[in-house]
């Protein structure tokens, strides 16, 4: 060793020349190795890479024991990584779509949940008109009870006769008059279309005046047969007259509309105030002409006779004729024949 490294004492020769050598030798080996991994490794396929096996084992850090081993190859660590994705996006479409979960997500509108609440806002619309106009009716026939007639006045019933949009409403010129209407009209103006003709009629015209109800005179709201009379043991409060589909209902005098509207049991109905504390009720139509508010004429046509409600059993119409708050047999006051 000290001819090989002759400028070097004996002692640095010995510890210089051992270094060189293990360095030569794993340079070598390290050389080796990198041929033989790029020979081998450029000649194999992808799927023979992936199929490769090695282990993960998991040890015990202080004693450095081992605790268990799984043996994993790559083909298997992507398949299963791409399945746990795949399931994951299934799991969370399938709760998006069957589930309530996706009304929290910004942005998401529900058809069907859009039309029922359009749907419910017009029920509750028409409710809130329904209770109005009960309100309205209530309010009204209290006034008529009390007789506090100060609102009633025939100034103050023109003004509020006329509806805000006549759109919503229907040209009594859309009618056709049948003979038995122009009979009742003519009859309307010569007076003679009471029970008695001898009974001279004063006209309801006056709110101030109490007259006695023969002394009235009324127009038949339809004309024919009488198929239910006027029964306060049965507590049939009004007559039922039987009339042809889509006969006009006419007022049975001047007078205020108090109520127009819907009911299970009657059907389309209205109910009309007219002086000397009167109310008239027409029930069972199939069709109401005017609204709350309005000012009606005798023998303006208000509604079409009809078979709504369940308490009928085909086309006719309930009249029903009340005086001071108690009802009145019409009979006894108009001729319906």
């Amino acid at each position: 060793m000290t001819e090989i490294c002759p400028r070097f004492g004996s002692a640095q020769a010995q510890y210089i020349a051992p270094k060189l050598t293990m360095q030569k030798f794993f340079t070598f080996i390290k050389q080796f190795v990198n041929s033989f991994r790029t020979q081998g490794d450029g000649d194999r396929r992808l799927m023979d890479k992936l199929r490769d096996k090695y282990r993960l084992v998991i040890m015990n850090d202080d004693t450095f024991e081992e605790v268990t081993s799984i043996k994993l190859t790559p083909l298997a660590v992507y398949i299963g990584v791409s399945s746990l994705i795949v399931g994951t996006a299934i799991l969370v479409t399938m709760l998006i779509i069957w589930t309530p979960l996706k009304r929290y997500i910004p942005g998401y509108g529900d058809f069907t949940r859009d039309s029922e609440i359009a749907s419910l806002a017009g029920k509750v619309a028409s409710l809130e008109n329904e209770i109005e106009a009960h309100r309205l009716y209530n309010e009204n026939f209290r006034k008529m009870l009390t007789g506090d007639m100060a609102d009633l006045t025939e100034e103050a019933v023109k003004k509020k006769g006329q509806p805000e949009n006549t759109a919503d409403t229907l040209s009594t010129e859309e009618i056709d008059r049948i003979p038995e209407d122009e009979e009742l009209r003519s009859a309307v103006a010569t007076g003679t279309f009471t029970r008695d003709s001898s009974t001279m009629a004063a006209p309801m015209t006056s709110l101030g005046q109490d007259i006695p109800l023969e002394k009235l005179f009324f127009m038949p709201p339809v004309s024919g047969e009488i198929t239910a009379k006027f029964d306060l043991a049965k507590n049939h409060l009004g007559l039922d007259v039987a009339a042809p589909k889509n006969t006009a209902v006419k007022a049975a005098a001047n007078g205020t509309v108090i109520s127009a509207g819907y009911t299970v049991e009657t059907g389309y109905s209205i109910a009309v105030q007219h002086p000397n504390n009167v109310v008239t009720i027409y029930k069972h139509n199939s069709v109401l002409l005017r609204r709350a508010g309005d000012f009606v004429k005798t023998g303006e046509a208000i509604a079409i006779i009809g078979n709504s409600g369940e308490n009928t059993s085909g086309p006719h119409l309930h009249f029903e004729l009340w005086h001071k708050g108690r009802s009145v047999d019409p009979t006894l006051y108009i001729n319906f024949n």
